[in-house]
This record gives C-alpha cells, structure tokens and sequence, in this order.
C-alpha cells in the first residue's frame, strides 16, 4: 500500500508542522484497522488536506479568523470528499474531517 499525503495552507503556513502531525495521527490512530483492506503493493492511497485561515471571524483584537478545511482522499480510484468550516480551533477541523472519513469508511 503506498500512502501519499498532501497538505495545502493559505494564510497559515505557520501551521504546518502542526496540520502534519494531525494528519499522521489521525491515519496511524484513528484509520489504520479501516485501512487495511486497502493493503497490497499495487493500492493508492491519497490524503489531499487544503486548510485556510479566514480574515473574518473569530478574535478581532489578535486578529485571528475561522479555519476552513477541505479533506479529499483517493482509495484506490474512489474520490471522498469531504469539507467544513468556521471552526475556532484547526485542531478540531482536522480531527473533524478525519471522524467523517472514519464514518464512510465504516460504511
């Protein structure tokens, strides 16, 4: 199984070694039994991640926005998708979009 991951920020590049640990946790943690029948040499696997900090919204005096996320992943030539926004904490979002693929996976 080869498992590539890609990670887009906008507006918050610092971010990044945060977004990477969240996603490596949420695929070794939260997806790695569903993930298995997705095992042999020749399955795909892609975890395309575009996170966005918003200008409006959240704290006006440190000026901070809402985080928006798009999660789309390929499994073997099927394409989920997956999008939320407004959240304070991009922890959360990250999660969030990881719970939802759980749940389709569970399917």
């Amino acid at each position: 199984m080869n498992i590539q991951k890609k990670i887009h920020l906008k507006n918050n590049e610092q971010d990044r070694e945060v977004v990477e640990r969240l996603v490596d946790e949420n695929i070794s943690g939260k997806l790695d039994k569903y993930l298995k029948k997705f095992e042999g040499d020749d399955k795909e696997i892609c975890f395309d991640l575009a996170i966005e900090l918003g200008k409006t919204g959240g704290c006006r005096s440190c000026n901070t926005g809402l985080f928006k996320g798009k999660l789309n992943v390929k499994l073997d030539g099927e394409v989920l998708h997956f999008e939320r926004e407004d959240f304070k904490k991009l922890d959360d979002l990250v999660n969030h979009l990881f719970d939802h693929l759980k749940e389709t996976l569970a399917d």
